[in-house]
């Protein structure tokens, strides 16, 4: 019996690792010359919300952006928890959006999306046995580059000190979510940062904390409301409740009026 069940589950995966093979066969015939295969997230977030996509100029999603827009994005398809049914749904919005790419139907983000060219019909439909292997080949794709992708082990602090003196001292909480890859986080450190006028109404009113979200979770509940913008600023009272939120790089006028408003 147990050399039965062994023999199915190795078929099984077997056949899996074929389907997959199968679909990037498929997206390499049909899709390929416009969607590239693997660019990391992070180059990929520099790119879209600090570069303004000029530093990849890129036409189309690559295949991990469509794997996560499908699999884990905010329009992701079915349930991860019954992985059948959430390839049908795969194969079906696959099919539907093939033969008739309508923007208004799209899972991708549409502040990214502005950026691509428009989508055109495909001249020959794929059959449903194309369609499964497709599917199968978004849906495993992370796996496939598991040993080859690295993945960062991001930590969450807690904090507590810096909200403790924040208490204490009856101040507000200046989080700075910031990259260290980040042109725009490296200008707002030179430029404004080191003026005295600006560490001074900092010191005055607020409790600073630095974060590498390359490195680290957004704590106080922020990583529900952070989109993935470096910089970008978050002001809390020291019950480390939200009050503002200002993504984006500033002047020194600017970032003082920020600092100001939400007193």
């Amino acid at each position: 019996m147990f050399v039965r069940v062994l023999f199915f589950f190795s078929f099984f995966s077997i056949f899996l690792f074929a389907s997959y093979e199968d679909g990037k066969k498929i997206f390499k015939k049909h899709c390929a010359s416009c969607h590239l295969e693997y660019i990391p997230m992070k180059t990929l977030k520099i790119n879209f919300y600090e570069k303004n996509n000029t530093l990849l100029n890129l036409r189309a999603p690559t295949v991990n952006m469509l794997s996560y827009a499908l699999l884990r994005g905010p329009k992701h398809l079915g349930s991860k928890e019954d992985k059948e049914m959430q390839q049908i749904e795969i194969e079906e919005f696959l099919s539907d959006y093939l033969s008739n790419p309508n923007p208004q139907n799209s899972i991708c983000d549409p502040y990214i999306s502005k950026h691509y060219n428009k989508k055109m019909k495909m001249k020959k439909a794929l059959n449903e046995e194309e369609l499964s292997a497709l599917a199968l080949y978004f849906m495993n794709f992370d796996r496939s580059f598991k040993g080859k992708i690295k993945k960062n082990k991001k930590i969450l602090a807690s904090y507590t000190k810096e909200v403790n003196l924040a208490k204490k001292q009856k101040k507000h909480l200046l989080v700075y979510a910031h990259s260290p890859t980040c042109y725009f986080c490296k200008k707002m450190e030179k430029n404004i940062f080191s003026l005295s006028s600006i560490k001074n109404a900092i010191k005055e009113d607020y409790v600073f904390i630095k974060i590498n979200v390359d490195k680290n979770i957004l704590p106080f509940s922020l990583q529900e409301k952070y989109k993935g913008i470096t910089p970008t600023f978050f002001i809390l009272n020291n019950k480390k409740e939200v009050l503002n939120k200002y993504p984006g790089s500033w002047s020194k006028k600017d970032f003082l009026d920020i600092l100001k408003e939400s007193l």
